[in-house]
């Protein structure tokens, strides 16, 4: 359940970001936060790697979910790891 839960989340900031809704991208980051905070040892590494580092765009998209920030620079399951 927490993928479902953080993806919602991301998809929140996504839209805030879109429509400058700061008060709303604000909430949303707060979520995001806290979701970590709560799951961290229940997500996987990748995803986990993506929002720790708040790319929150490539953790969207490895969640399966569309992106205002277009796609990702690298591909799910890697930032230029080999």
């Amino acid at each position: 359940m927490p993928h479902e839960q953080i993806k919602a989340s991301l998809l929140r900031f996504t839209a805030a970001v879109q429509t400058g809704d700061w008060p709303g991208l604000s909430a949303a980051l707060n979520e995001i936060e806290a979701r970590l905070a709560a799951h961290r040892s229940e997500l996987h590494p990748q995803l986990l790697h993506f929002l720790e580092g708040r790319s929150y765009a490539k953790a969207l998209a490895w969640l399966g979910g569309e992106s205002a920030f277009g796609r990702a620079s690298s591909p799910p399951g890697g930032c230029g790891d080999h």
